[in-house]
């Protein structure tokens, strides 16, 4: 078995093995015009996976192409500053035949709306869509076609679905106003509610924060640097990995906001961009039907706009198998069998690969960190046989960049003028607040007092009328009725705060 030849530019994975030991002449490497065809980095926990990820993103970069990672751990940091050397180090690379040298690329830093550290990422509720919002929410079917439903009846009523409270304040206008939908369906109360209170739920976790204006306008993921290197876009998520399907439905949002803006392109020479989703199993937990079809058709096409998908996981079966199959490139670190679970995941990863002169159910479980098997398409889109490669160093830092360092390089992002500061135009919470405030009566001027001569001793209604209790009940009947008034206007706005 030899290492892999293509002809044009190429990623540099590492040296094949051979009895053990690395043969530098034996490169493993991948195809750079055939990463829009997708791939997949998979392991169990502590083999190598976000170093692997790390190499590849540091290639891409330095050959002129844009990458998109989501940093969970806060790991991936690093990436911003140059590794440090070692013997230990040295001796690695050396002995798979790689240069090693410290560099470090050019990282912009991004959070969720402002959770953490970096430029606010935020989108508006109607670019994120119901599929995706159902998803976050976790709702089911049912609940997720009213959802479409509410974002029908804003649309056609050209009602701007911006923020949370935007959309918490259409789904109360059309519990109060049925007859709204007339023709189109109908929202039971008992619906409403439960997104309704999901919606709060939500909203008690930061997500205020991420929905809304400036709209992150994904075109800023394609940047290269006047020197030629490609900007690796680092979304930054330590402070919200509690939230999993949070960060995991907006990386769907960001590819499929892709999809939708970028041209076609055919199979260019090297790709536009490269996308990584780590912890990839918390996008497919629970999705619905309309969710994963969105997902497969989404990873599909967008091949033809010069876009690459990573996946990155435990076992290829948390990737549903139509999404499976479209990933050309394979990375598999080392699998544990200590449980059955274990053992039945490890025959189905067996599975899912070509045939190959390796008992890979030995393999696998043999596999050192920073050691993979590999299989790629090659020129031709034909699979390449699998193989046993020992994966190169990282050239930049291997852990986080320094608090200090990371906060200097956000504060002279160019991006933080653009999307650092929220904007709150006008959108569906006003508009429809305006509504409930013309509906109100217009009050009546007080009549004038009759003349003195026409004035007579009050009688008894007008006794009771002018008695203490009576104004007494009088003012309180008003209180309560200002105050049903001002909930229906201001009461959203009061929650939110």
């Amino acid at each position: 078995m030899i290492g892999y030849e293509f002809d044009g530019p190429v990623l540099d994975l590492g040296a094949l093995l051979v009895d053990g030991e690395p043969s530098p002449g034996d490169q493993i490497r991948i195809p750079l015009r055939m990463l829009n065809r997708h791939g997949l980095v998979a392991g169990a926990t502590g083999t190598g996976k976000t170093v692997t990820l790390q190499v590849l993103a540091e290639q891409l970069s330095a050959q002129g192409v844009p990458v998109f990672l989501a940093d969970v751990k806060g790991d991936l940091s690093g990436m911003a500053s140059p590794g440090e050397s070692s013997d230990k180090l040295l001796s690695r690379t050396k002995g798979i035949g790689q240069d090693w040298k410290p560099a470090a690329c050019p990282v912009e830093f991004y959070s969720l709306g402002g959770l953490g550290e970096g430029v606010p990422l935020r989108a508006t509720i109607t670019a994120f869509g119901p599929t995706l919002l159902a998803k976050v929410l976790g709702l089911n079917e049912t609940q997720e076609s009213s959802l479409g439903l509410v974002f029908h009846f804003a649309d056609s009523q050209g009602l701007p679905l911006l923020d949370l409270k935007d959309l918490r304040a259409v789904i109360q206008y059309l519990i109060d106003n049925p007859e709204a939908l007339r023709g189109v369906g109908g929202l039971s109360k008992q619906t409403a509610g439960v997104i309704l209170r999901t919606l709060v739920n939500f909203e008690a976790q930061g997500a205020e924060q991420f929905f809304g204006e400036p709209e992150f306008e994904t075109a800023d993921l394609l940047r290269v640097l006047p020197d030629g290197r490609g900007v690796v876009s680092m979304l930054e998520l330590p402070s919200v990995q509690d939230r999993p399907a949070l960060f995991s439905t907006f990386l769907m949002w960001l590819l499929a906001d892709l999809f939708q803006e970028l041209p076609e392109v055919g199979d260019p020479d090297k790709p536009r961009l490269v996308f990584f989703f780590d912890e990839a199993h918390l996008l497919f937990n629970d999705a619905s039907k309309a969710f994963l079809q969105a997902i497969t058709q989404t990873v599909r096409l967008i091949r033809s706009k010069g876009v690459g998908v990573f996946f990155v996981t435990q076992t290829p079966k948390d990737v549903p198998a139509d999404v499976l199959a479209q990933l050309g490139a394979r990375v598999q670190h080392a699998l544990r069998a200590f449980t059955p679970q274990d053992a039945k995941a490890l025959k189905a990863t067996v599975s899912t690969f070509p045939r190959s002169g390796y008992d890979l159910e030995e393999v696998l479980t043999q596999l050192g960190i920073g050691e993979a098997v590999v299989t790629v398409l090659g020129d031709k889109g034909v699979p390449t046989p699998v193989a046993w490669t020992r994966l190169r160093a990282p050239q930049s830092r291997m852990g986080p960049t320094d608090p200090v360092a990371m906060r200097g390089l956000i504060a002279q992002s160019p991006l933080m003028a653009k999307y650092g500061q929220s904007v709150d135009r006008q959108s569906a919470y006003e508009l429809l607040a305006a509504r409930v405030v013309e509906r109100q009566p217009a009050p009546q001027a007080p009549a004038a007092p009759p003349p003195a001569a026409e004035r007579q001793e009050p009688g008894v209604l007008e006794g009771i009328l002018g008695s203490s209790v009576f104004r007494s009940f009088a003012r309180s009947a008003a209180s309560a009725f200002g105050r049903e008034i001002s909930r229906a206007i201001f009461g959203t706005a009061r929650r939110r705060r």
